[in-house]
């Protein structure tokens, strides 16, 4: 798992937190490690950048988790660090801030007992980076990408490319219809297919749940009708991280059954990150309560 380490400062109608864990490797890297343990699949390996600011108490909770933190490289200076708040239904977070630092000059390295790994997933990064990430790993069964609207807008050239060269693409419907300059969108996921050739793309819808295409196949799940909403930030690559795991749990090419399990776990697992400000929800995550929200959740499609 590739992607940003940073700290956090967010604010919201239900508080505010100062330097908070986040980022989406650390987002993404925990969920996927919480199912990772349970479906007995080993370590998650994180790959990114930190300043020397980062503390060990932070560097030891990731090591407490089980996660593999020997990709993470200490640079010289501060570590990534971005600043928002949310209003009204928190859909969308307001930024106030952001300080690259360390980040602003990261060349992913990846380790080399960590280049073939069962899954890659490519979180949110500059495309160009991605592309860096996908030269050097050879995923044995599948490789994921996630992506955001400055990409679309500032280099989609270089984006176009790089979602040729994974199987799964995953982005919200705001961002298929930025790719796809379609307004409609079924119309702008199917170009966006079509236009990258990946095998399955995912689409993020909030609040309406989310929309994968794989091959001929539709999968439609509504989102977790969650009362507790804290802090929206992380949401995504929990999501995505949750997917991975499970997609790492299977050989072979992915079945829809097999894609719609992936889906459900990912929906329920990122519907307990936004119970609290920063990572703490999904570290103080218990089986139990996955297991129980999670058939809660199935007697609702059902």
């Amino acid at each position: 798992m590739v992607g940003s380490i940073a700290y956090d400062s967010v604010e919201s109608p239900e508080g505010k937190v100062e330097d908070a864990l986040g980022g989406s490797a650390i987002y993404g890297g925990i969920a996927s490690q919480f199912h990772a343990r349970h479906l007995d699949l080993g370590a998650v390996g994180i790959v990114g950048v930190v300043g020397t600011d980062f503390l060990q108490s932070d560097r030891d909770r990731l090591s407490d988790l089980g996660l593999d933190i020997r990709g993470i490289e200490t640079a010289q200076g501060n570590t990534f660090r971005w600043s928002g708040s949310y209003h009204g239904d928190m859909g969308v977070a307001q930024t106030h801030d952001t300080q690259l630092n360390v980040f602003g000059e990261f060349e992913p390295k990846v380790p080399d007992f960590a280049r073939t790994p069962k899954i890659l997933f490519c979180a949110n990064l500059l495309p160009i980076l991605q592309s860096k990430v996908l030269d050097q790993v050879k995923p044995r069964r599948l490789s994921m990408l996630d992506s955001m609207n400055l990409w679309i807008s500032t280099a989609k050239d270089d984006l176009m490319e790089v979602m040729k060269k994974v199987d799964l693409i995953i982005i919200n419907d705001g961002e298929v219809k930025m790719l796809a300059e379609d307004e409609n969108f079924i119309r702008a996921s199917r170009k966006v297919v079509e236009m990258t050739d990946c095998s399955t793309l995912i689409v993020k819808r909030g609040e309406f749940g989310v929309i994968a295409f794989h091959g001929e196949e539709i999968i439609s799940l509504p989102a977790f009708p969650t009362e507790m909403v804290v802090d929206p930030t992380g949401c995504g690559d929990s999501f995505a991280g949750t997917l991975a795991s499970y997609l790492a749990n299977g050989d072979g090419e992915i079945s829809r059954s097999e894609l719609r399990e992936a889906l459900i776990a990912s929906t329920v697992t990122s519907s307990f990150t936004l119970e609290s400000f920063g990572v703490n929800r999904l570290i103080g995550l218990d089986n139990n309560e996955f297991i129980q929200r999670l058939n809660q959740y199935n007697s609702i499609l059902n």
